[in-house]
């Protein structure tokens, strides 16, 4: 217990002071702009799954009507996506926050829509603004932890998001138990994510190096972000599909009330967020292709568990099995691409792979609600487990990549 407390304690504060004088609070000073837009970010999907139930009761939908309509959320954050680079540079230090705000505002609508056509227009408005983000801010951390200085973050950050998912799965969860309607409980949430708006102002929060070099040349990205991309695309899909449909799983197939419903995307996500924090610790001991390849094994099983699960508390072990070999993936993978860029190309490789990345991240939910329509949430949970397993072999070809690229002792630590 007091090896898991101090790995914990080493990934949020650091050890001690480090060399270049950055005290021992340093990682969270240092993240707190983007830490603050991971949060936001979390509440307002952790709120959006909880309440999903309810959304799709308001709207009377079926699971693959309901899928179906949500595909509207990964069509506007491709977009977003593409015009996130131009959005940063025209920003500036405004970026994150006006982004975290605009996101926060757009989900406020979806507990609007008191008829089905309104509800694809308001899961375009979140798509755009979570697109958007995802890209700013996962830049943000990498220019952060490549700058003099600087230090490892990332897993820091996307343990930020997913605390934030399970305080706002709980706290829909709550409020859906008091009787709060969606337009309620969504509005609640949103006004919390634009105060974690405000919070990630910061003195200078531009973002370098998102413009292509004159001339146009997109050189020196290669096969690794695109290969990074394709791992973290998996890990989102998983991640994300389980997030938004464990509460409808425990209520509709397992007989669970919204508390316990709000307590399957809340267990899945609280556990990815301790087992982030110790995440560091557990990067200084293994190779990075270790962590893949052990945490999609591991994660592979959660789902089948869950999949297979009789009782919520069944399903709730299966979810934090999950959570607990998912957590590792994407902080790892984010982290090799930019590691493994050129310094001048580091920001376009780690937005390239969040772009592909995230594409996994919003085509999940809608994806899963096909398979649960044709065959039920048990079989799209074991298809969870089937892409996890692809992982390994990305693992692979992501070192082959590295060694083609002419980073042979990168390829080796994989």
């Amino acid at each position: 217990m007091l090896t898991v407390l101090a790995a914990l304690r080493a990934a949020v504060f650091g050890r001690g002071v480090p060399a270049h004088g950055v005290p021992a609070f340093g990682g969270l000073r240092l993240a707190r702009g983007p830490l603050a837009s991971f949060v936001a970010m979390g509440v307002l999907w952790g709120c959006f799954a909880a309440d999903l139930p309810d959304i799709k009761t308001m709207l009377d939908l079926s699971e693959t009507e309901l899928g179906l309509l949500l595909f509207m959320t990964p069509i506007a954050a491709m977009g977003a996506m593409v015009a996130a680079p131009l959005i940063g540079q025209g920003l500036g230090r405004w970026a994150l926050p006006v982004t975290t705000a605009v996101m926060a505002a757009a989900f406020a609508l979806p507990g609007q829509a008191s008829v089905w056509w309104w509800f694809p227009v308001a899961m375009l408005a979140c798509g755009a603004g979570t697109g958007a983000l995802d890209v700013l801010m996962n830049t943000r951390v990498a220019m952060l932890e490549a700058a003099p200085g600087g230090r490892p973050i990332m897993n820091l950050c996307f343990a930020g998001y997913s605390f934030g998912y399970a305080g706002g799965a709980l706290g829909a969860g709550q409020l859906r138990a008091l009787g709060w309607g969606p337009d309620w409980v969504m509005g609640a949430m949103a006004l919390v994510a634009v105060l974690l708006a405000v919070a990630s102002v910061e003195a200078d929060g531009r973002i370098e190096g998102l413009a292509r070099p004159k001339g146009g040349a997109a050189t020196g990205l290669g096969w690794v972000p695109v290969l990074g991309g394709a791992v973290v695309l998996i890990a989102f899909l998983t991640e994300n599909a389980s997030e938004n449909w464990s509460a409808l799983f425990i209520e509709q197939d397992l007989g669970g009330t919204p508390v316990l419903g709000a307590l399957g995307p809340a267990s899945l996500a609280l556990t990815m967020g301790c087992a982030r924090l110790a995440g560091q610790g557990l990067a200084s001991r293994f190779r990075p292709g270790t962590l893949l390849v052990g945490g999609a094994l591991i994660a592979a099983c959660g789902a089948l568990a869950a999949a297979m699960a009789a009782t919520p508390a069944a399903a709730y072990a299966g979810f934090i099995v999950m959570g607990i070999g998912g957590s590792v993936i994407s902080p790892t993978t984010f982290g090799l691409v930019g590691a493994l860029a050129r310094p001048e190309a580091r920001a376009r490789a780690v937005a390239r792979a969040t772009m592909l990345g995230y594409f996994g991240y919003f085509v999940g939910p809608p994806g899963v609600g096909f398979i649960a329509g044709a065959f039920g949430l048990r079989a799209a949970f074991v298809l969870v487990a089937l892409m996890l397993l692809v992982v390994p072999i990305l693992a692979r070809l992501l070192a082959a990549a590295a060694q083609a690229d002419g980073q042979p002792a990168a390829a080796r630590g994989l």
